[in-house]
Protein backbone atom coordinates (compact mmCIF):
# COMPACT_ATOMS: atom_id res chain seq x y z
CA UNK A 1 0.00 0.00 0.00
CA UNK A 2 1.69 3.25 -1.10
CA UNK A 3 1.73 6.45 1.25
CA UNK A 4 -1.03 8.13 -0.32
CA UNK A 5 -3.47 5.20 -0.04
CA UNK A 6 -2.37 5.19 3.46
CA UNK A 7 -3.29 9.03 4.34
CA UNK A 8 -6.82 8.24 2.02
CA UNK A 9 -7.61 5.74 4.11
CA UNK A 10 -6.94 7.17 7.71
CA UNK A 11 -8.61 10.21 6.85
CA UNK A 12 -11.63 8.29 5.45
CA UNK A 13 -11.88 6.45 8.81
CA UNK A 14 -11.91 9.59 10.61
CA UNK A 15 -14.28 10.76 8.66
CA UNK A 16 -16.56 8.45 9.20
CA UNK A 17 -15.79 7.84 13.07
CA UNK A 18 -16.48 11.81 13.60
CA UNK A 19 -20.11 11.77 11.64
CA UNK A 20 -20.82 8.48 13.77
CA UNK A 21 -19.96 10.48 17.18
CA UNK A 22 -22.09 13.26 15.74
CA UNK A 23 -24.89 11.23 14.92
CA UNK A 24 -24.41 9.20 18.48
CA UNK A 25 -24.83 11.75 20.62
CA UNK A 26 -27.15 13.82 18.79
CA UNK A 27 -24.08 16.81 18.58
CA UNK A 28 -26.03 20.14 18.18
CA UNK A 29 -23.72 21.89 15.34
CA UNK A 30 -22.53 24.62 17.91
CA UNK A 31 -20.75 21.68 19.90
CA UNK A 32 -19.26 19.69 17.18
CA UNK A 33 -20.72 20.00 13.36
CA UNK A 34 -20.29 17.28 11.15
CA UNK A 35 -18.20 16.84 8.74
CA UNK A 36 -20.50 17.07 5.75
CA UNK A 37 -21.19 20.47 7.58
CA UNK A 38 -17.44 21.56 7.36
CA UNK A 39 -16.45 20.42 4.02
CA UNK A 40 -19.24 22.45 2.46
CA UNK A 41 -18.14 25.09 4.62
CA UNK A 42 -14.35 24.18 3.35
CA UNK A 43 -15.90 24.79 -0.21
CA UNK A 44 -18.30 27.89 -0.20
CA UNK A 45 -15.33 29.75 2.16
CA UNK A 46 -12.53 29.06 0.10
CA UNK A 47 -11.84 32.10 -1.22
CA UNK A 48 -11.16 33.40 2.60
CA UNK A 49 -9.62 30.73 3.99
CA UNK A 50 -7.18 31.13 1.25
CA UNK A 51 -6.44 34.16 2.02
CA UNK A 52 -5.85 34.22 5.66
CA UNK A 53 -3.74 30.44 4.69
CA UNK A 54 -1.65 32.74 2.32
CA UNK A 55 -0.62 34.96 5.17
CA UNK A 56 0.29 32.16 7.68
CA UNK A 57 1.98 30.27 5.08
CA UNK A 58 4.30 33.12 4.80
CA UNK A 59 4.81 33.15 8.23
CA UNK A 60 5.87 30.06 8.73
CA UNK A 61 8.07 29.84 5.71
CA UNK A 62 9.86 32.99 6.97
CA UNK A 63 10.17 31.48 10.30
CA UNK A 64 11.28 28.11 9.18
CA UNK A 65 13.98 29.88 7.06
CA UNK A 66 15.08 32.22 9.79
CA UNK A 67 15.44 29.44 12.79
CA UNK A 68 17.49 26.69 10.05
CA UNK A 69 19.94 29.78 9.14
CA UNK A 70 20.36 30.68 12.79
CA UNK A 71 19.97 27.31 13.99
CA UNK A 72 22.75 25.71 11.59
CA UNK A 73 25.43 28.86 12.37
CA UNK A 74 24.46 28.41 16.21
CA UNK A 75 25.43 24.60 16.23
CA UNK A 76 28.79 24.93 14.50
CA UNK A 77 29.74 27.67 16.44
CA UNK A 78 28.94 25.16 19.74
CA UNK A 79 31.16 22.53 18.21
CA UNK A 80 33.86 24.68 17.56
CA UNK A 81 34.26 26.79 20.31
CA UNK A 82 34.72 25.04 23.74
CA UNK A 83 34.16 28.44 25.35
CA UNK A 84 30.71 28.67 23.46
CA UNK A 85 29.62 25.47 24.79
CA UNK A 86 29.72 26.64 28.42
CA UNK A 87 27.89 30.06 28.17
CA UNK A 88 25.79 28.82 25.34
CA UNK A 89 24.72 25.88 25.94
CA UNK A 90 23.09 26.27 29.83
CA UNK A 91 21.03 29.82 28.17
CA UNK A 92 19.43 27.54 25.23
CA UNK A 93 18.77 24.88 27.82
CA UNK A 94 16.63 28.04 30.35
CA UNK A 95 15.52 29.15 27.50
CA UNK A 96 13.26 26.06 27.12
CA UNK A 97 11.91 26.16 30.55
CA UNK A 98 10.16 29.46 29.65
CA UNK A 99 6.93 28.74 28.01
CA UNK A 100 7.24 30.21 24.59
CA UNK A 101 3.41 30.82 24.70
CA UNK A 102 3.82 33.24 27.69
CA UNK A 103 6.43 35.01 25.49
CA UNK A 104 3.76 35.51 22.62
CA UNK A 105 1.73 38.82 24.03
CA UNK A 106 5.35 39.84 24.85
CA UNK A 107 6.80 39.59 21.24
CA UNK A 108 3.35 41.37 19.89
CA UNK A 109 3.75 44.35 22.49
CA UNK A 110 7.65 44.58 20.97
CA UNK A 111 7.30 43.95 17.45
CA UNK A 112 3.41 45.09 16.77
CA UNK A 113 0.77 43.25 14.92
CA UNK A 114 2.54 42.86 12.12
CA UNK A 115 3.86 39.27 10.64
CA UNK A 116 6.72 39.84 12.29
CA UNK A 117 5.84 38.62 15.59
CA UNK A 118 4.33 35.71 14.10
CA UNK A 119 7.94 34.94 12.43
CA UNK A 120 10.09 35.67 16.02
CA UNK A 121 7.12 33.01 17.54
CA UNK A 122 7.41 30.09 15.05
CA UNK A 123 11.33 31.17 15.08
CA UNK A 124 11.43 30.88 18.84
CA UNK A 125 9.40 27.22 18.81
CA UNK A 126 11.82 25.49 15.87
CA UNK A 127 15.14 27.48 17.36
CA UNK A 128 16.22 24.90 20.05
CA UNK A 129 14.95 21.66 17.81
CA UNK A 130 17.44 22.53 14.77
CA UNK A 131 19.89 23.92 16.94
CA UNK A 132 20.24 20.65 19.18
CA UNK A 133 19.61 18.44 16.57
CA UNK A 134 22.39 19.45 14.30
CA UNK A 135 24.66 20.33 17.16
CA UNK A 136 24.37 16.38 18.38
CA UNK A 137 25.42 14.93 14.83
CA UNK A 138 27.86 17.41 14.87
CA UNK A 139 29.39 15.61 18.17
CA UNK A 140 29.12 12.28 16.86
CA UNK A 141 31.49 12.20 13.75
CA UNK A 142 33.05 8.78 13.40
CA UNK A 143 35.80 8.63 15.35
CA UNK A 144 37.99 7.05 12.41
CA UNK A 145 37.40 10.58 10.08
CA UNK A 146 38.97 12.28 12.82
CA UNK A 147 41.19 10.23 13.26
CA UNK A 148 42.12 10.26 9.51
CA UNK A 149 41.88 13.84 9.45
CA UNK A 150 44.59 14.49 12.28
CA UNK A 151 47.05 11.67 10.28
CA UNK A 152 46.70 13.62 7.42
CA UNK A 153 47.58 16.88 9.79
CA UNK A 154 43.81 18.87 8.57
CA UNK A 155 43.55 21.96 10.26
CA UNK A 156 40.38 22.51 13.04
CA UNK A 157 38.35 24.38 10.37
CA UNK A 158 39.24 22.40 7.61
CA UNK A 159 37.56 19.43 10.10
CA UNK A 160 35.01 20.99 10.69
CA UNK A 161 33.74 22.35 7.20
CA UNK A 162 34.72 19.44 5.65
CA UNK A 163 34.23 15.98 7.51
CA UNK A 164 31.89 16.91 10.68
CA UNK A 165 29.83 19.26 8.87
CA UNK A 166 29.06 17.09 6.32
CA UNK A 167 28.75 14.04 8.15
CA UNK A 168 26.14 16.24 10.49
CA UNK A 169 23.91 16.97 7.59
CA UNK A 170 21.59 14.16 8.34
CA UNK A 171 20.94 15.58 12.18
CA UNK A 172 20.24 19.09 10.49
CA UNK A 173 17.96 17.33 7.93
CA UNK A 174 16.09 15.92 11.33
CA UNK A 175 15.60 19.07 13.01
CA UNK A 176 14.24 20.28 9.81
CA UNK A 177 11.66 17.65 9.92
CA UNK A 178 10.44 18.65 13.33
CA UNK A 179 10.43 22.26 12.55
CA UNK A 180 8.01 22.24 9.78
CA UNK A 181 5.64 20.57 12.09
CA UNK A 182 6.31 22.92 14.93
CA UNK A 183 6.75 25.74 12.71
CA UNK A 184 2.71 26.76 12.05
CA UNK A 185 1.89 26.22 15.72
CA UNK A 186 4.28 29.56 16.70
CA UNK A 187 2.57 31.47 13.35
CA UNK A 188 -0.77 30.55 15.43
CA UNK A 189 -0.14 31.70 18.28
CA UNK A 190 1.03 34.69 17.49
CA UNK A 191 -1.79 35.28 15.32
CA UNK A 192 -4.34 34.37 19.06
CA UNK A 193 -2.93 37.05 20.84
CA UNK A 194 -2.68 39.75 17.87
CA UNK A 195 -3.58 39.63 14.57
CA UNK A 196 -6.02 41.01 11.95
CA UNK A 197 -4.71 38.74 9.08
CA UNK A 198 -4.25 34.59 9.45
CA UNK A 199 -5.61 30.84 10.30
CA UNK A 200 -5.62 31.83 13.94
CA UNK A 201 -7.08 34.92 13.67
CA UNK A 202 -9.74 33.43 11.53
CA UNK A 203 -10.38 30.64 14.42
CA UNK A 204 -10.58 33.20 16.76
CA UNK A 205 -13.08 35.17 14.69
CA UNK A 206 -15.13 32.30 13.88
CA UNK A 207 -15.40 30.68 17.41
CA UNK A 208 -16.57 34.13 18.87
CA UNK A 209 -19.28 34.53 16.28
CA UNK A 210 -20.00 30.62 16.68
CA UNK A 211 -19.10 29.52 13.40
CA UNK A 212 -17.83 26.16 14.61
CA UNK A 213 -17.81 25.37 11.11
CA UNK A 214 -15.65 27.70 9.79
CA UNK A 215 -13.08 27.17 12.84
CA UNK A 216 -13.09 23.32 11.91
CA UNK A 217 -12.68 24.01 8.41
CA UNK A 218 -9.30 27.14 9.32
CA UNK A 219 -8.08 23.73 11.14
CA UNK A 220 -8.07 21.75 8.41
CA UNK A 221 -6.41 23.70 6.34
CA UNK A 222 -3.99 24.20 8.65
CA UNK A 223 -3.44 20.71 8.91
CA UNK A 224 -3.26 20.18 5.61
CA UNK A 225 -0.72 23.20 5.33
CA UNK A 226 1.32 21.66 7.65
CA UNK A 227 1.60 17.90 6.70
CA UNK A 228 2.47 19.69 2.84
CA UNK A 229 5.02 21.85 4.25
CA UNK A 230 6.60 18.53 6.22
CA UNK A 231 6.53 16.93 2.88
CA UNK A 232 8.32 19.61 1.49
CA UNK A 233 10.88 19.58 3.74
CA UNK A 234 11.11 16.10 3.73
CA UNK A 235 11.61 15.69 -0.19
CA UNK A 236 14.27 18.58 -0.58
CA UNK A 237 16.44 16.96 2.10
CA UNK A 238 16.13 13.78 0.42
CA UNK A 239 17.33 15.17 -2.32
CA UNK A 240 20.21 17.17 -1.12
CA UNK A 241 20.97 14.06 0.63
CA UNK A 242 21.34 11.81 -2.55
CA UNK A 243 23.31 14.24 -4.38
Amino acid sequence: MTRAARISGIALMTLLAWQALVTGFALPRFILPGPGLVLETLWNSRTLLAEHALVTTIEVLLGLVLGGILGFASAILLAASPLARSVLRPILVFSQAVPVFALAPILTLWLGYGLWSKIAMALLIIYFPITSAFFDALMRTPTGWLELSRVMNARPARTLWHIRVPAALPGFASGLRLAAVYAPIGAIIGEWVGASRGLGYLMLLANGRAKIDLMFAALIVLAILTLILHAAVDAACRRLWQS
